[in-house]
Parts: C-alpha cells; structure tokens; sequence
C-alpha cells in the first residue's frame, strides 16, 4: 500500500502488520506518488493530495481503496474510482471536538485582534496601553451565525451557547435536536448573514458550496462581523474577503483551511484583521490517532473484501 505522506503510528503500525508500506513523506510531491504508486492495493491521502486519473491509472487495476485521512473528501475524484470499482472512505467523527474548538479558538482571537497585538508586542511596537488599541468585537450577547449544521456546526453551537445571544443557522434541513439546544433556529443564509456578529462555516466543498462567500455575501454582513472557516477554503472567495477586510465592509476573519493548500493568498496574507491558522483543526492527539485507526480499519476491511465501516464511494 501507499501512503501518499505521512500517517500517524496508531494506523501505521496496524498496517504495517498486513501491508508493505510505501510512503512517500510530507514533501512528496506529484510525480514522486505517481512513481510509487504502481502496484499497490491500497492509497492513504489527505487533503493536500489530489487523487485523480493520473495517479489511479499509475496504481493500476488491482487498487482496491483509496482512504483519506480526514473527513472531507474533495482532493478525491469519486467518480473516476467508481469507475475503477476503487472503494473511498474518509474519518469521520472522531475529529468533531477538536475541529468545533479551533472554530471557537479562531472566533474569539478574531474578535478579540490576539494574533496583531502579539506580533507587536514581539516585536517591540507596544509601548503601553492605549485607550484606542487592538479595540475588538465583545461577543457576549452576539448572534452567532453557522452555516453548516452537522456534527461540527451542532458542536460548536453548544461550545458558544454561554456566549451568544441568539444562534441562527443554514441547513439543507431542519434539525430538530438543535431547535429544542442549544435553541438554534434555521433561516436562508441571505438572513444569516445580515443578522449574525460571527459566521462560522461548516459545510463540505460542493459544486453548490464552492465560492459560496463572495463579495456580495461579505458586502451583506455586518461591518464588525467575523467570518470563521474550518470547513474547506474554496467555500471562500480570498481575494473578495481580502478587499473586505481591507475596505472594512466586515471587521475581521479567523481561517484555517484555503483552497490551494499548502500555499496561501498572498492578499490574505497581506489583509488587515485575519487571522490564518495551517489547517490544524482536527491537531489534538486524541483525534489523530482516532483518525490513524479508522484509516486502518478502512484498509483493512476492503483489503479482507469486508465493507469499510467509513465508506463515502
């Protein structure tokens, strides 16, 4: 089997006792999997490796699955493994508390400019309080708005009840759990976005989801409202949230995904009141090794012709 980069020992070593292991390491780049994928029954990837055609067809007919080490599965071409009979499977639930809680870690140092009052006080502009300074967002009785109920957005609803005032949310349906609590009600995204302080986005990456925060969506919000995405970068127009930033039409960002990773925009980079993480939201040591095994049990059960317990394709 390949692993396309690197998977955590609590999979690895489970593997290893059934499988030859190839690993192509953290740099791997393109062409070296396509070298090293011939022959194997089996591919481990992530979000930063684009399964499609040319490293299908350079695995061959006996490749049996494909098992993504998250929950998203995006970099993963479903129709062309389909067509392969090529099994996909992903890791879903195990990251749920660790995934709400950056969202949680991202809205507050958003709200509250952490990351600009850090970077000055390191670097010796801070001369003392200012009356004026690093002014943020106070979120005790602000409406939060999350796009995306599932089991992330239900998470992360419970994690800012004690802080919010109201809690509106999108769905593709009404979820009568989080009605009754943490007492969230469902509206159109348009209305989320007029009404909400905090938007948080916790939906997959779809033809209908990509590039669903534009300049007009950002236009919509309000001018101090903090727009938050541990979900998948293409959710997010960079260059229209940049320009948003930087004209004030909204008061500040926190972002860990982006949607040509690793690299990053060089106008987010550059755009006032953002806060970028490197994609870490599912990094706590619980969830990675939970993660590691159920990439293992995935394996292992379409290797033995079982049915993976985490199937998407």
């Amino acid at each position: 089997m390949l692993i396309a980069r690197r998977l955590p020992a609590g999979g690895k070593d489970r593997l290893a006792e059934c499988c030859s292991i190839k690993e192509g390491g953290l740099a791997a780049t393109a062409e070296l999997l396509l070298t090293l994928a011939p022959g194997v029954d089996a591919i481990v990837a992530d979000p930063t490796v684009s399964v499609g055609e040319h490293l299908l067809e350079a695995a061959g007919p006996q490749l049996r699955i494909v098992a993504n080490f998250a929950v998203g599965h995006d970099n993963v071409d479903l129709d062309a493994c389909r067509s392969r009979d090529v099994v996909v499977t992903n890791t879903p639930d195990v990251l749920t508390d660790a995934t709400a809680e950056l969202a949680l870690c991202l809205t507050l140092a958003a709200a509250r400019r952490t990351t600009e009052a850090e970077a000055d006080l390191r670097a010796g502009r801070w001369h003392g309080p200012d009356p004026d300074g690093y002014l943020g967002l106070e979120l005790r009785g602000a409406t939060f708005g999350i796009v995306g109920m599932g089991r992330i957005g239900h998470r992360y609803a419970e994690l800012v009840t004690p802080l919010a005032g109201d809690i509106v949310y999108t769905s593709r349906t009404a979820k009568a759990g989080v009605e009754r609590s943490p007492c969230a009600v469902r509206v159109e995204l348009e209305e989320l976005l007029r009404c909400a302080e905090v938007v948080s986005l916790h939906v997959p990456a779809t033809p209908e989801t990509v590039g669903m925060i534009g300049r007009r969506e950002l236009q919509a919000m309000k001018p101090h409202a903090v727009l938050i995405n541990t979900a998948r970068g293409p959710l997010v127009d960079a260059p229209a949230l940049a320009e948003a930033l930087r004209e004030g039409a909204i008061g500040a960002a926190g972002l860990d995904v982006y949607e040509h990773e690793p690299d990053v925009p060089d106008e987010l980079l550059r755009a006032p009141h953002c806060v970028l993480l490197p994609h870490i939201g599912s990094a706590t040591t619980s969830a990675r090794d939970a993660m590691a095994r159920l990439v293992a049990d995935n394996v292992i059960a379409a290797l033995r012709g079982a049915e993976p317990p985490n199937r998407v394709a």
